[in-house]
């Protein structure tokens, strides 16, 4: 019995090294993809893209929500890793979608990306599909759960609600990840609108409290360098922030 237990575990770890490399593999092949859009592999150097969603364990076949997708750096890589197998559905709210509108004109003309999805929500209005999705991901983007300016068309948002219905959205052991600029430790919830960056005690405190499990973090996009003073849009630090990388699960 002991010897089966122990051929059995062999076998699953194997598996699970396989689709691993399998998923690295991919990573690899979709960043070096000549089909990119013009200008996005320009920012690899800063963005690290291989770390991140091999830290996320993104593999191809895998059905991929990103939230605030917002231009589609990543959502461009995430549909090429995912492959024909798989999909992403790139969820922006009509702010983002104003932001980014030069950028998702080119990004989605007829015949790229086919097999991700838009989908425009607000985020106090999300309907997400239930037991739907492998992974999750926020990129650079969290912190906006914090952003309030009614005038321009961000109403305040309701944070646990939102995280509810990605919850019911991803199959059980599905990942959700996050990378985010690092506000000081314990910054106001105030401070989001002026330096878009958020505490990762906060963030982590939120997913939590969601019911998701955290599980690593990563130190590919840390940068002592960064003193969190500034907004994130300051030329200063722009593209160079000190960023934090978490991996939660869903049980």
């Amino acid at each position: 019995m002991r010897t089966a237990m122990k051929t059995l575990l062999l076998f699953v770890l194997t598996g699970l090294a396989g689709h691993a490399a399998a998923g690295d593999a991919a990573i690899g092949v979709a960043i070096a993809n000549p089909d990119r859009l013009e200008g996005d592999s320009e920012a690899d150097g800063r963005r690290k893209p291989a770390d991140v969603l091999e830290f996320f364990g993104i593999e191809p076949g895998m059905h991929v929500l990103e939230m605030f997708a917002g231009g589609g750096y990543y959502t461009e890589l995430l549909s090429y890793v995912v492959g024909d197998e798989g999909s992403v559905v790139a969820q922006n709210n009509a702010a983002y979608l104003q932001y980014s509108k030069a950028t998702l004109e080119k990004r989605f003309t007829p015949g790229r990306l086919a097999n991700v999805e838009r989908l425009t929500a607000e985020n106090n209005a999300l309907d997400l599909p239930e037991d739907s999705f492998d992974a999750a991901v926020f990129i650079l983007a969290y912190h906006d759960v914090y952003y309030i300016d009614d005038a321009n068309g961000w109403p305040e948002i309701d944070g646990p609600a939102m995280l509810k219905e990605i919850y019911q959205s991803l199959k059980a052991g599905a990942v959700i990840g996050v990378v985010d600029h690092v506000a000081p430790a314990g910054s106001p919830l105030g401070s989001v609108n002026t330096l878009h960056r958020i505490d990762p005690a906060l963030l982590r405190k939120d997913f939590e409290a969601a019911g998701f499990v955290f599980e690593a973090q990563s130190e590919a996009l840390r940068n002592s360098q960064d003193d969190h003073a500034k907004p994130m849009f300051d030329p200063a630090v722009r593209g160079k922030t000190d960023r934090f990388i978490y991996r939660f699960r869903r049980p």
